[in-house]
């Protein structure tokens, strides 16, 4: 059972905390990793690429030239894919690129990602992080305390303070325990989380 140390935001140590095994210390399974992440990004494409056929294309509702006695090939319209201006053939449509993947698996894949962060000691535990104002200043200073420029904090509640200090800082992201994913985890190098927010994934892990 992983046991890490608990913080207060000017990295004293205060407490500790044993983290499940079955969340925090599993077989890291690569391929599962991978997997979830191809879906993730899959998901996030547009996929708002689109051409215009044949039938969208303006104009062309006129016959060129009479069907027989021209000498010419037969035409029915100017916007046949054969002329210039003419419609797009089989050309790319709106469509979603988005595929599933069995929720035991994504679970398996999370667990596995919080397994590499723990073991690679790139987790932090913060027993809170108060903040009376919305100051971007005071953040930064807290994130040169705590060394983690690069970080992904992971709180159990909504904090309107912390996301708004926050947003101007880069490589900083601010998440809720319930939106944890695959991604963001493997993203950035650290993972910063509130003490109660680590219950709360291992709750949501296990059940």
């Amino acid at each position: 059972m992983p046991v890490l140390d608990v913080y207060d935001i000017t990295k004293k140590k205060v407490s500790e905390i044993a983290l499940d095994s079955a969340v925090f210390d599993v077989d890291v399974n690569t391929d599962v990793i991978h997997d979830v992440i191809r879906m993730q990004l899959a998901a996030k494409r547009a996929g708002t690429a689109a051409t215009k056929g044949r039938s969208d294309v303006s104009g062309g509702g006129k016959k060129p030239w009479r069907q027989k006695g021209t000498g010419r090939a037969r035409a029915g319209t100017s916007r046949s894919p054969l002329w210039r201006k003419g419609g797009t053939v089989f050309g790319p449509q709106p469509r979603s690129y988005a595929f599933s993947i069995p929720k035991k698996v994504r679970r398996l894949a999370l667990k596995s990602a919080l397994t590499l962060k723990v073991r690679d000691n790139k987790v932090l535990v913060l027993n809170d992080f108060p903040m009376e104002s919305i100051r971007t200043s005071i953040f930064q200073g807290v994130l040169n305390a705590l060394g983690t420029p690069n970080a992904l904090f992971v709180l159990d509640k909504s904090n309107t303070i912390l996301e708004k200090s926050s947003r101007n800082i880069r490589n900083i992201k601010m998440m809720r325990a319930e939106g944890l994913n695959v991604y963001d985890l493997l993203k950035y190098d650290y993972v910063v989380m509130l003490e109660p927010s680590v219950k709360m994934i291992e709750g949501a892990l296990l059940a």
